[in-house]
């Protein structure tokens, strides 16, 4: 039997949702739960191959055995006019194989974003990727209000998914309690995969 982990997939433009990816990781694996981070490639508006196979830079790019072995899925992306970035919008459309043999059916899922000011979209792109998630046959996870830092955060967080608000800092970095929501909700990812693979 192989492994389980919490594959965490994400675009990031500015950094910000990738921060909020390796906060994520940070609380799965503070838990114990191996963890595989992932990208994916930008997208051309001309059908030409305009990114190389491998990134230069950073993680690598998520393949579909990635998606097919892994125990629990984030997705992330930043938030675009209200919806997720195209590039991850992208990927996802190539996954009608693994819902047509209900592949991900039944393992944990949750989302995360960022947006560049405050009611900039962040909760109907969470559900715009809670909605792949749902028709993947996924259980989905939220941040609930337990998440201390959900009841004092003056920038991002929201009980469907952490989330980062550039505006707030002028800065893809962080603050304090949108990396605390992140963490928590990668705990609580961590504790649904091993109580569903107990």
């Amino acid at each position: 039997m192989t492994e389980k982990y919490l594959l965490i997939l994400f675009y990031s433009a500015s950094g910000a949702v990738k921060n909020l990816a390796h906060a994520l990781a940070d609380g799965a694996e503070e838990f114990g739960l191996e963890v595989k981070i992932r990208t994916v490639p930008k997208v051309s508006p001309t059908s030409k191959l305009t990114e190389p196979a491998v990134p230069k830079e950073g993680e690598i790019y998520c393949s579909k055995e990635d998606l097919l072995n892994c125990s629990g899925l984030a997705l992330g992306s930043p938030t675009r006019f209200g919806s997720m970035a195209s590039p991850m919008k992208h990927f996802l459309d190539s996954t009608g194989d693994l819902w047509a043999t209900y592949a991900l059916e039944g393992i944990p899922g949750c989302a995360f974003t960022s947006t560049g000011s405050m009611h900039g979209g962040q909760e109907i792109t969470l559900m715009n990727l809670l909605t792949y998630q749902l028709h993947q046959g996924m259980i989905i996870v939220g941040s609930p209000y337990s998440i201390e830092e959900l009841n004092t955060t003056q920038a991002g967080g929201t009980p469907y998914g952490p989330s980062h608000v550039e505006s707030f800092n002028s800065s893809p970095t962080l603050t304090p309690d949108e990396y605390k929501v992140a963490f928590k909700t990668g705990v609580r990812m961590a504790e649904i995969i091993k109580k569903l693979n107990a």
